[in-house]
């Protein structure tokens, strides 16, 4: 998460060489050498319609020329001239309260606006030397380029060096459209509701699921040398409220820009929680192509605990994205099982020459064993997504068939019977399936193919969520009733819709939070509610097996609270009972359908401050079970949760596996 948000907000460098580096495309020679002395409105605006000496290799030929502009001509006729600016994109005009001339130096001082392609740049006070090429602004720098805003308080670059600097740099980045405008025409009119949005943003925002597209930024200096851009501390924020609560400081940055590509470098940098805790991490050599506007590398350590395969607790590094080309990255996070090398004995292992689905004993380890290695491929092939995941839980070759997990899966969206649908092709070797009270399985090899629907909506204030998935595959397992492997052709077809009723809730007139929301991303739904579902599965195997069930259940949600004070002022509570219908049976073990009846229960509660305790848990209820009144599926978490940011520390009792959570939420 780190690296990928450091990535993002990295493009910023490039939106202040965009602006400058069009002045760059010709040698202004033939110039208007009139002293002119305004003290009235005045615009200069520098047009491509005379010949000049080109000394950037640009066919670019533009020249200043001088207009005389009335303030109240300017009022009255602000519209027209908008309009007649935005076709004339390769047009620079200067329009500033007054402006003169001295000596081949141009003064402009007040309410100085430069506009470029669509790009904008304000500032109290102007200074562009024509001889030596180089532009001085100070006071109130604004520069916004479609949906990126930027603040400086001194800009300073010559054209003839390519050297320059800029102070005291504070802005705002959208990372959705930053590519689009660094590369497409804006309307000069949408300055205003950009800046308008930012002075919102200093007072309310609102939560973006799934997705941070907007930050905030500052650096006290940037210097350009060329095509370098360096910063000795870059400081960026998802916390677009308060910058506040997250901070990712980014230390010695370097920044290249080339043709196509983005490369960057920095030392180590530094994770900054409530401005307290500081988390350090290495961002290092990267390059990025300006076609990546959404980027999921992550380089960081991960610590994990997993008992089945790497005999507990186990640390990792993730390394940094490696370009494969042809739109392809891989992955690498090197494994190091700290718990499996301490006891000098691994049990995640069966006995040498048993099947792989063997009962797993006790084997002496080698030093090989202390290792394991994840990896994943990420990539388009034509409209399609492409991600391949392997795990190996050790690195000693002769336990490799038993150690090696893979899965591949290729993924697109499509239109079908007037809906949108996810169509998925997937293939496995060794996929760990947790299947209620019966336990751990493993698909050992299998290919297939799956179409799904997932609809939610809204009527009368009652969520609603619908799936429907037909699946064919062939698939090779653990029987059901023995050790032994068999294979099988299958073919699925399931359906289920899920609704929340409010029964007594107090529902937010809207999603909007300030700054009084500490703890929260947005506002609680409290209150009572009934939870409801109705499901179906089908199932067929080779020569005519087959397996099936209707489910149904209901149970109620309580959630108390606003989660503002600080301490035991949010409670959620959900009991949910499920009962199934079922006939036949499977082949396999992975997919037997158990458990007939079953409770879930979850609870949450905050303790104290951001400190909140979360559980959950599914009771197997079903009398006919071995495991008749156990908890078949559970986890217990310790959260540490803000507004922009959540922490957690979590365990699975069913699957003795856990580990620690982070995650940034975004806003607008």
């Amino acid at each position: 998460m780190i690296l990928r948000t450091s990535k993002q907000v990295i493009f910023t460098f490039l939106i202040f060489f965009n602006f400058i580096q069009p002045l760059n495309s010709a040698d202004y020679q033939k110039i208007n050498k009139r002293k002119n002395l305004f003290t009235n409105s005045s615009a200069l605006k520098i047009s491509n319609n005379t010949e000049l000496t080109n000394w950037s290799n640009s066919s670019s030929k533009i020249i200043f020329g001088t207009n005389y502009v009335d303030k109240k001509f300017l009022n009255r006729y602000s519209e027209p001239l908008l309009a007649d600016l935005s076709k004339k994109q390769k047009e620079i005009i200067i329009q500033s309260d007054k402006q003169s001339e001295i000596n081949n130096v141009i003064f402009a001082d007040g309410n100085v606006s430069v506009s470029y392609r669509g790009k904008i740049l304000n500032a109290d006070n102007l200074i562009y030397d024509k001889f030596n090429k180089k532009i001085t602004a100070k006071g109130n720098v604004e520069l916004v380029i479609g949906d990126q805003f930027f603040k400086v308080s001194y800009l300073e670059y010559s054209f003839v060096t390519k050297k320059g600097y800029l102070l005291n740099v504070q802005g705002s980045i959208n990372s959705n459209t930053l590519m689009d405008d660094l590369s497409s025409n804006f309307s000069l009119t949408d300055s205003n509701r950009i800046k308008s949005l930012l002075q919102k943003r200093n007072k309310e925002v609102l939560h973006t699921p799934e997705k941070i597209n907007n930050w905030i930024f500052s650096t006290e200096r940037i210097d350009i040398d060329g095509e370098k851009w360096k910063s000795d501390k870059a400081i960026f924020s998802n916390d677009i409220l308060q910058f506040k609560q997250v901070k990712i400081e980014i230390n010695s940055l370097e920044v290249r820009s080339f043709k196509d590509e983005l490369r960057f470098r920095s030392s180590l940098n530094y994770l900054v929680l409530d401005e307290n805790i500081s988390i350090p991490f290495w961002l290092g050599n990267r390059n990025l192509s300006k076609s990546e506007q959404n980027f999921d590398s992550k380089a960081s350590w991960t610590l994990g605990y997993d008992n089945l395969d790497k005999d507990g607790l186990f640390i990792g590094r993730k390394l940094n994205s490696i370009d494969l080309g042809d739109d392809f990255i891989i992955d690498l996070e090197p494994q190091f099982l700290i718990q499996r090398s301490i006891n000098g004995q691994t049990k995640s292992f069966v006995k040498k020459g048993d099947l792989v689905t063997g009962e797993k004993v006790i084997r002496d380890t080698e030093f090989a064993d202390y290792f394991g290695f994840k990896s994943q491929i990420k990539g388009k092939v034509n409209s399609w997504d492409l991600e391949i995941l392997n795990q190996i839980n050790t690195l000693d070759i002769n336990k490799f068939p038993d150690a090696l997990r893979m899965k591949f899966l290729l993924n697109k969206e499509i239109s079908f019977l007037n809906a949108k649908w996810d169509k998925n092709f997937y293939g496995v070797y060794r996929d760990r399936i947790w299947n209620g009270s019966l336990g751990e399985a493993e698909i050992y090899t299998g290919y297939g193919s799956k179409l799904e629907k997932k609809y939610t909506w809204e009527v009368n204030g009652i969520t609603n969520t619908e799936v429907f998935s037909l699946g064919l595959a062939n698939l090779q397992g653990e029987a059901l009733s023995s050790k032994k492997l068999v294979d099988s052709l299958k073919g699925n077809l399931f359906y289920s819709i899920e609704k929340n009723i409010p029964l007594k809730v107090d529902k937010p007139k809207n999603k909007i939070i300030d700054s009084s929301y500490e703890y929260i991303y947005e506002p609680i739904k409290k209150g009572l509610s009934l939870n409801t579902r109705l499901s179906a599965l089908y199932s067929l195997y080779e020569n005519g097996k087959h397996q099936e069930y209707v489910g149904f259940g209901f149970g109620p949600e309580l959630i108390l609270g606003n989660l503002k004070n600080k301490t035991f002022d949010y409670t959620r509570i959900s009991i949910f009972p499920f009962y199934k219908f079922k006939n036949g049976d499977s082949v396999f073990k992975f997919d037997q359908i158990s458990d007939k009846f079953t409770l879930n229960f979850d609870f949450d509660q905050q303790l104290f401050g951001p400190i909140i305790l979360k559980s959950n848990g599914t009771l197997n209820l079903d009398s006919d079970s071995n495991n008749y009144r156990e908890f078949i599926d559970s986890k217990i978490s310790l959260n540490w949760k803000k507004r922009s940011y959540e922490f957690g520390i979590f365990y699975q009792p069913h699957n003795q596996a856990g580990g620690i959570s982070f995650r940034l939420f975004g806003f607008e």
